[in-house]
C-alpha cells in the first residue's frame, strides 16, 4: 500500500536517519517506537509528504486517503463539541445542502414538462444517491457514538469547544479523523490525553478497524493489545519485527545476542588467520598456505552487532526526610465550580509509606483533589496534613508551566537553594542536559525534554510526599522505566494519577476510583483492582447498574446467553437502520413518480419517450427498492421471532 524507499533524512550535518526502506500493507498495525528525538514523528510526516526526506522516496496510491493525528493541534473556538466534529464532513454537509436547495426548488415549479424540471430532478436523484453513499443519514448516530466512546457524556455535545482543555479538543480531533474512516491511521501519541477508559475504547475501535494504523507511543499496554508489527528507529537505522512491543523486545535481544556470539567467533577466526599469516609470511614452504589465508581474510564478510543507544536518565530521589505516621487525612472534602459539583463529602486517609494510585474517567476529580492535597486549591471541608510532611508536586501540565524564556540551567538554578546548587550540572546531566544543551531556553525544548527539566526540579529538595499528576506524558520507554525503578526505591509516600496501566502496575499497592462524585477505596494493584470488578478494562467503569449485572453474568455459567443477546442486540440495531434507510428512498421514489405521473398526463407529453423512459427507470428502482425492503422486513422479523422478541 505504501513503500518507504531508501530515505535518508538530514538535517545541515546531523543525520536522523540514512537509507530506511520498508512497507506499509492492508491491516498492518505498526508500532512507531524510539527514543525521545529518534525521528518517529518525522517519519509520519516524510510519509505524509508534510517533511520532506533529503533522498529517497515514498511511493503510495493515488486514492490512499489518511487520517493524521499530530502531536499538538490548533482547534476551533467558535462550535459546540459536535458541530465542531460535524464540521469536517464538508462533502456530507455541502449534500445536505444541495438536496434542501434542490427540494425546495422543484416544489415551487410547476413546469413539469420543461427540461430544466427534469434536470432538477436527475440532480436531486444523484446527490441524494451520494448522501446515502457517505452515510450522511447516519452520520448523527455515528458522531454521538465515538464521542461518547472517547469520554464525552451526552451534555457535552453541546457545549462549546472554547470551554475544554487541550486534551478534551484533541478528543474531537480524534473523533473526527475516526469517523472519516480512511485507508490508514497515523496517529501520534494518541494516549496522552486519554483517560483509561477512552484507552480501551480506541484498543476495541482500532482492532475492528477496516486498514492500516501506524502508531507512535510510549504506552507499552497500549501497544501490547493494538498492534501485529513494530519498527524501531534507533541510531538512524529501523528494526522491523512482525510481533506487538514486548514479543519485539524479546526477539530483538535474541537477535542481538545471536549476532553477539557470531561476531565473537568471526573475530576468533579472523585474529587465528591473521596470526598463521603473519607467523609464516617469509616462509618459503607456507607460501601457498599464506596466500590461501590471505584470501579467505579478504572474502570473509564481516558481521556486524547492532549498535545499542545506551544514552537513558539516572536519577533516584533523594531520602525522605521523617514525618509522621499519618501523612495526610480529609473529611468532607467538597468541590465546586459554581453549580457543578465535582465530588463532595470525601474522606481520604494516606498513611506514611503508601503507594496509591487514583483512577477514574476524565473530569471525575483526580487532579482537582490533587491540587487540594498539595494546597494548590481552595475546597469545602476539612484537610489535615501529618506531621512534618514535606510535598513534591508534579503537575499534569508541568512542562507547560516552565517559563519558555529561561534556559534549562537558569530553570533550576532559579529553584536550587543551599548546597544543591554545586550539583545543577550534574543534576541536569544525570536527565540528558549537558554541554550546550543546558543554555538551551525551554521554548526549543521538545515535549520529552520538558518533562525531563521538569523531573529534575523534583530532586532539588528532598520530600517525604511525591504527588505526581500523569508524570510519564511525552517520556519514551525507556524514561518510564527509570522513573518508575525510582519510585519503587523511593522511601517517601507516593500518589499517582496515571492512565498507563503497565507503569502502575507492581507500583501502587492501592487503587482510588473517582466516580460518580465520590471516591472509593480498593486495596491491591493496579490490575488485582481491574480483576476484583470483573471487567478487562476501565471502559465498563462508566457503564450502569444493569450492564454491570449483565457483565458479571458473562463471567458466570450464563456467559455465552449474554454474549448472544449482545450480538442480537448489534444485529437488530443494524437491520432496523437499513430498513429505515430504504423506507427513505422509497419515499423519495414514490414523491419523484408522482411528479412525472403528473407530468405524463399532459397532452403534450404523449410523445414524450424520454420522459416514458426517465418514469419506467423510476419504476424500475422503486420495486427493487420494495422488494429490497421486503427482504429487510423479513429478516429483521426473522431474527426477532428467533429470539423471541
Amino acid at each position: 500500500m505504501i513503500s518507504i524507499n531508501n530515505v535518508s533524512v538530514h538535517f545541515g550535518g546531523f543525520e536522523l536517519f540514512n537509507d530506511i526502506s520498508f512497507l506499509v500493507n492492508l491491516k498492518d498495525r505498526i508500532g512507531l517506537v524510539g527514543k525521545n528525538g529518534a525521528g518517529k514523528s518525522t517519519l509520519m510526516k516524510v510519509i505524509l509528504k508534510m517533511h520532506p526526506a533529503s533522498l529517497g522516496t515514498v511511493s503510495q496510491p493515488n486514492n490512499l486517503t489518511y487520517g493524521y493525528l499530530p502531536q499538538q493541534m490548533n482547534c476551533s473556538d467558535t462550535l459546540s463539541v459536535y458541530d465542531e466534529t460535524y464540521s469536517s464532513f464538508e462533502e456530507i454537509i455541502s449534500l445536505n445542502k444541495k438536496i434542501d436547495q434542490l427540494s425546495s426548488e422543484i416544489e415551487k415549479r410547476t413546469d413539469y414538462e420543461s427540461e430544466e424540471y427534469l434536470t432538477l430532478i436527475n440532480k436531486l436523484t444523484e446527490n441524494t444517491e451520494r448522501y446515502h453513499l457517505l452515510g450522511g443519514e447516519t452520520l448523527q448516530a455515528e458522531i454521538e457514538k465515538t464521542l461518547t466512546g472517547l469520554g464525552f457524556v451526552q451534555a457535552d455535545l453541546k457545549r462549546p469547544t472554547k470551554e475544554l482543555s487541550g486534551g478534551w479538543r484533541m478528543r474531537i480531533e480524534l473523533a473526527k479523523i475516526l469517523l472519516k474512516n480512511p485507508d490508514i491511521l497515523l496517529l501520534d501519541e494518541p494516549t496522552n490525553h486519554l483517560d483509561i477508559e477512552s484507552i480501551q475504547w480506541l484498543e476495541d475501535y482500532l482492532a475492528n478497524f477496516r486498514g492500516a494504523v501506524i502508531l507512535i507511543s510510549h504506552d507499552r499496554a497500549f501497544l501490547d493489545n493494538v498492534t501485529n508489527r513494530t519498527i524501531e528507529i534507533s541510531m538512524g537505522k529501523i528494526y522491523d519485527y512482525k510481533a506487538s512491543y514486548s514479543k519485539y523486545v524479546e526477539l530483538r535481544e535474541e537477535r542481538r545476542q545471536v549476532q553477539l556470539a557470531s561476531f565473537q567467533n568471526q573475530q576468533k577466526k579472523i585474529e587465528d588467520t591473521e596470526k598463521f599469516i603473519e607467523r609464516f609470511r617469509y616462509k618459503a614452504t607456507k607460501a601457498v598456505q599464506v596466500q590461501s589465508r590471505i584470501k579467505q581474510l579478504d572474502k570473509i564478510e564481516r558481521i556486524e552487532v547492532d549498535r545499542e543507544d545506551k544514552t537513558s536518565i539516572h536519577f533516584k530521589f533523594p531520602p525522605a526526610p521523617h514525618s509522621g505516621n499519618l501523612v495526610m487525612e480529609t473529611f468532607g472534602i467538597t468541590k465546586r465550580y459554581g453549580n457543578l459539583t465535582v465530588f463532595s463529602d470525601i474522606d481520604f486517609v494516606l498513611e506514611k509509606g503508601e503507594k496509591v494510585a487514583f483512577v477514574g474517567k476524565n473530569g471525575a476529580g483526580k487532579t482537582t483533589f490533587s491540587k487540594i492535597l498539595v494546597g494548590n486549591l481552595d475546597y469545602e471541608g476539612i484537610l489535615k496534613p501529618g506531621h512534618k510532611v514535606e510535598i513534591g508536586y508534579y503537575a499534569q501540565n508541568q512542562d507547560e508551566l516552565l517559563n519558555e524564556n529561561k534556559t534549562v540551567f537558569q530553570t533550576i538554578d532559579d529553584v536550587a537553594v543551599g548546597d544543591i546548587r554545586t550539583r545543577i550540572r550534574d543534576i541536569l546531566g544525570s536527565f540528558l542536559f549537558s554541554g550546550e544543551d543546558i543554555d538551551k531556553k525551554v521554548k526549543v525544548l521538545s515535549g520529552g525534554e520538558r518533562s525531563r527539566l521538569a523531573m529534575a526540579i523534583l530532586l532539588l529538595k528532598p520530600v517525604n510526599l511525591l504527588v505526581l499528576d500523569e508524570p510519564t506524558n511525552h517520556l519514551d520507554m525507556q524514561s518510564k522505566d527509570i522513573l518508575k525503578d525510582a519510585l519503587l526505591k523511593y522511601d517517601g509516600t507516593l500518589i499517582l494519577v496515571s492512565h498507563d496501566r503497565y507503569f502502575l502496575d507492581g507500583l501502587v499497592e492501592k487503587v482510588y476510583e473517582f466516580k460518580d462524585k465520590k471516591v472509593k477505596q480498593h486495596i491491591g494493584g493496579i490490575y488485582d483492582f481491574l480483576r476484583r470488578k470483573k471487567i478487562e478494562s476501565f471502559k465498563e467503569l462508566e457503564q450502569n447498574k444493569v450492564e454491570k449485572k449483565l457483565f458479571e453474568k458473562a463471567n458466570s455459567d450464563k456467559k455465552q446467553e449474554y454474549l448472544e443477546r449482545k450480538e442480537v442486540e448489534k444485529e437488530i440495531r443494524k437491520v432496523s437502520n437499513k430498513l429505515a434507510a430504504s423506507e427513505q428512498n422509497i419515499e423519495k421514489l414514490e414523491k419523484e413518480m408522482e411528479n412525472l405521473h403528473n407530468l405524463l398526463a399532459l397532452p403534450e407529453n404523449a410523445a414524450n419517450h424520454e420522459l416514458f423512459k426517465f418514469y419506467n427507470n423510476l419504476g424500475e428502482k422503486l420495486e427493487k427498492e420494495m422488494e429490497e425492503w421486503e427482504r429487510i422486513s423479513e429478516e429483521l422479523e426473522k431474527i426477532k421471532t428467533n429470539r423471541g422478541l
